[in-house]
């Protein structure tokens, strides 16, 4: 049965909520988080404060809001590079990180919104833990076939114990891979993962903070070489 349409009333809800965090994204561009104010943000869309708190509680529910669209985004943007049409594991590792790359490069503010220091005070709501591992499973998949080198058995004997105490660590393995957590497989799959998360996540935060200026290279080239070694570690 086809969804009921939505009342007036929730369309115009639902399109003074995407303006509010339009004018929020705005700011946090301009000043970064500490420049979010929702005072302002009513001031210029004409609202009063008491009205605009009909559509979020407070500053840090805006927020929440903001991270969870950005966590959505960048699980999307690496999802749509999962899976290259030769079926390479290694050429998908690039694809997976030069995705997300190009996802944080393009929109700093957001990724640093999500990733940067966290705002004094301020407490993440714990479904972006869920939304944070979607944007990582297609790197376990890569990595399920992988064959660790000796020096990375402790790191996988670690992950192994991880996905076998952990019931959400478990689900989140099986959904991308199909892996039960007593499967081999499973540690070498969260090991690699957690290795190539680490090693993008620095890059990705020396680029988008402006620290690669200077230097004499790209950071493209730098992780190109980075994932090689990786998969060269996970004979990919």
């Amino acid at each position: 049965m086809a969804a009921e349409a939505r009342s007036p009333r929730a369309r115009y809800r639902e399109q003074n909520r995407a303006e509010i965090k339009a004018a929020a994204l705005q700011q946090l561009a301009e000043g970064g988080v500490q420049a979010v104010a929702l005072t302002r943000i009513a001031k210029d869309m004409g609202l009063s404060g008491p009205a605009l708190y009909r559509y979020f509680a407070g500053r840090d529910d805006l927020l929440s809001e903001l991270i969870r669209d950005a966590y959505d985004e960048a699980a999307q943007a690496v999802e749509q590079a999962a899976a290259p049409p030769d079926g390479d594991p290694r050429a998908a590792l690039h694809a997976l990180a030069d995705a997300y790359l190009g996802w944080a490069g393009a929109q700093p503010h957001r990724y640093l919104l999500i990733q940067g220091a966290p705002l004094p005070g301020y407490e993440a709501p714990p479904d972006t833990l869920l939304r944070a591992r979607a944007a990582m499973g297609p790197f376990l998949k890569v990595f399920a076939a992988g064959v660790p080198a000796e020096a990375l058995r402790p790191v996988v004997a670690e992950m192994t114990a991880w996905v076998r105490e952990e019931e959400g660590v478990a689900d989140w393995l099986a959904q991308h891979t199909g892996l039960a957590p007593h499967d081999e497989a499973a540690g070498v799959a969260l090991a690699g993962t957690v290795l190539a998360w680490s090693q993008l996540h620095g890059t990705v935060s020396l680029e988008v903070s402006g620290q690669y200026a200077g230097m004499g290279h790209r950071a493209r080239t730098l992780l190109t070489a980075q994932i090689d070694t990786l998969a060269d570690s996970f004979q990919l």
